[in-house]
């Protein structure tokens, strides 16, 4: 780490938690956006910032004057574009030092299998259950710790999916896959603009914490806000031992 890096994260380095050894661990590693919308655009700010080496941004979406009011890597120049490519520019501008890979897709099948084999922390900032399922399924898959993200209206949800804790459940033993859901969101219930900061924040950093191996992540536990009353509840999460991902009903 040269004199320049040492000045730029000095507040981290700082932190007896951290220092030198965890900086560089951050440097290191690669995180991975599923989603660059609400809860990602925040969450990848704070991640280029505090300077970890790659993140790959993975977004088919198309920049929308409504998706300003929350989404603050985007700018008014952006809208047309796609999502992941304005954000990356956005990052970049922050920190130049750290290396953006853009996926201008919706990621499925093989090509989402590679993304999570090649990450060492994933981010779930997807607004739709079907790519949340299948994020968690390669998750398990690969051992790759998943960071677990939802807003709606007022309401959010945040929690850690860690495949390589013997006691931490999966995305699939909170809600079920063949469970009957209604596809929630944002475009049609609204969301709070500084609730999905809130949660964007709090995933970037679980997936920093992660990296450095510091602290206690959430797994095994589930976050709950009300931004309306800004109440946090905490709620203890189980893993199902017949879960079909994670436990033995896995196929």
């Amino acid at each position: 780490m040269d004199d320049a890096a040492l000045l730029r994260y000095s507040r981290h380095i700082l932190l007896d938690e951290l220092g030198v050894e965890g900086q560089e661990k951050i440097r290191k590693g690669h995180v991975l956006l599923i989603g660059v919308g609400g809860l990602g655009s925040p969450a990848s700010l704070y991640l280029a910032a505090s300077g970890v080496g790659r993140i790959t941004l993975c977004d088919g979406d198309t920049v929308d004057l409504t998706n300003l009011q929350r989404q603050i890597a985007l700018r008014m120049s952006d809208v047309g574009h796609n999502k992941a490519e304005a954000t990356r520019e956005s990052l970049l501008a922050i920190n130049p030092d750290v290396d953006i890979v853009v996926v201008p897709e919706r990621l499925s099948g093989k090509a989402l299998t590679r993304q999570v084999a090649a990450a060492d922390v994933v981010l779930d900032c997807s607004d739709n259950f079907a790519t949340r399922h299948a994020v968690n399924r390669a998750c398990v898959q690969h051992r790759k710790p998943l960071v677990s993200g939802a807003a709606i209206r007022f309401d959010a949800q945040i929690a850690v999916f860690d495949p390589c804790s013997a006691d931490s459940p999966c995305y699939e033993c909170l809600y079920p896959e063949t469970a009957v859901d209604e596809e929630v969101r944002c475009a049609v219930m609204g969301v709070f603009s500084p609730l999905v900061g809130i949660v964007g924040a709090t995933q970037a950093a679980e997936a920093l914490k992660l990296l450095v191996g510091m602290g206690q992540s959430l797994a095994g536990r589930l976050l709950i806000l009300n931004a309306l009353s800004m109440e946090w509840q905490r709620i203890r999460l189980p893993r199902d031992p017949h879960c079909k991902v994670c436990g033995g009903g896995a196929i």
